[in-house]
C-alpha cells in the first residue's frame, strides 16, 4: 500500500476493498479506485487478466474468499444474476467469509428480485448491501464518469459513496435495495430504443442518398440529439461492430426489463420491438459485437447492406 493509499484509506475508513470481476467495465473501474488511492485488491477467474493488472501495479488475488475476510467492502461487477449469486451466496460464497459489519456493493446489472433476496441473506450475517448498476459504457468506466444508480439504506449509501465517487461523476441514491436495478432497466430500455431510432433514421436518409455524416451533425444540434448518436453514431457510420457493450449483454438487460414488465402486467411495445430486433441481430451471429451492431439488422431489412 502506498502513502497515498494510506491517506485515502484513513479518509474513507477503508482498510481493504475487494473488487470481483475485471472485465471490460470492471478493469478500468479498478484502475480508477487505485488512482483515487483506495486500497483495492482485484479478483477475476481469468489468470491472464490478473497478471495484466498486476503488471500495472494493482494488487490482485487468486483467493477471493481469503481477501473477503480482510475486506471492509466487496464490489462485484459480473455478467448476470446467477454469477453474482454464485460469488456471494452459500457456504462457499464470499458472504460466508466476510466479517459482520462489512458492505457489499453489486455494480452488475441483474434482477431486482435477485438483489433483494441476496441482500436479505447477507443481512442475516450483519452484512449490508447496495445495488449500484452503472451507465456510461466503457468510455465512462475509463474516464471515471459513470452514472451510478444506487439502491439500499441511507446508511449503507453513505458508507459506500466514497468508493462510488472514485468511479462515477453522477451518483444518486434512488431508493431501497433493488431500486438501482429498476432504474437501470429503464435506462437500458431507452438506450435500446435510441439505437433503434438512430439506425432507422440512417436507413431512411441513405435511401435518399443523403449525407449520413451531415445528418448526424444536424441531428446532434436538435431535439433528436442523444448519447447514442454522439458516441455510437460514428461507429455505425464506419461500419464498426467492435464490442464495448455487447449485444448479448444488452439482450440480457432487455430480458430483465421484459420479465419485470410481465410481472407487473405492463404492456411496453417499444421494449418488445427493441428486444425482437436485438434477437434478430444475435440470430445472425452478432451477439459478441457491440450493441451498435444493430445497424446490421436494418441493413438486412432495408436491403442496404454494402
Amino acid at each position: 500500500m502506498t502513502d497515498t493509499d494510506t491517506a485515502t484509506s484513513s479518509a474513507t475508513g477503508l482498510s481493504r476493498l475487494l473488487f470481483v470481476g475485471a472485465g471490460v467495465m470492471g478493469a478500468p473501474m479498478i484502475r480508477n479506485l487505485k488512482k483515487a488511492g483506495i486500497p483495492v485488491v482485484a479478483f477475476d477467474a481469468r489468470k491472464e487478466v490478473l497478471d495484466g493488472l498486476a503488471a500495472e501495479g494493482i494488487d490482485v488475488t487468486a483467493d477471493a474468499r481469503a481477501a473477503a475476510r480482510e475486506a471492509d467492502v466487496v464490489v462485484t461487477m459480473l455478467p448476470d444474476t446467477p454469477d453474482v449469486r454464485a460469488v456471494l451466496m452459500g457456504e462457499e460464497g464470499l458472504g460466508a467469509a466476510m466479517m459482520p459489519g462489512s458492505l457489499v456493493i453489486d455494480m452488475s446489472t441483474i434482477s431486482a428480485t435477485g438483489v433483494k433476496e441476496m441482500a436479505g441473506a447477507l443481512a442475516e450475517r450483519d452484512i449490508a448491501m447496495l445495488d449500484a448498476p452503472v451507465s456510461g459504457g466503457m468510455k465512462g468506466a475509463v474516464a471515471g464518469t459513470l452514472s451510478i444508480m444506487v439502491g439500499g439504506t441511507a446508511e449503507a449509501f453513505a458508507r459506500g459513496r466514497p468508493v462510488l465517487e472514485a468511479m462515477g461523476s453522477t451518483i444518486r441514491h434512488v431508493g431501497d435495495i433493488g431500486t438501482g436495478q429498476v432504474f437501470k432497466m429503464c435506462n437500458q430500455l431507452m438506450a435500446a430504443s435510441h439505437i433503434q431510432a438512430m439506425c432507422e433514421a440512417f436507413a431512411l436518409c441513405r435511401s435518399f442518398d443523403g449525407d449520413l455524416e451531415l445528418l448526424r451533425e444536424v441531428l446532434m444540434g436538435g431535439a433528436a440529439g442523444s448519447w447514442m448518436l454522439e458516441n455510437l453514431g460514428p461507429q455505425v457510420l464506419a461500419g464498426d461492430t467492435s464490442a464495448g457493450f455487447r449485444i448479448d449483454l444488452h439482450l440480457k438487460d432487455l430480458r430483465l426489463a421484459n420479465e419485470a414488465a410481465f410481472d407487473k402486467g405492463l404492456p411496453l411495445p417499444g421494449l418488445a420491438m427493441a428486444t425482437t430486433l436485438y434477437l434478430e441481430t444475435r440470430a445472425h451471429g452478432e451477439g459478441g459485437n457491440g450493441n451498435q451492431a444493430l445497424f446490421r439488422t436494418f441493413d438486412r431489412m432495408t436491403n442496404q447492406a454494402g
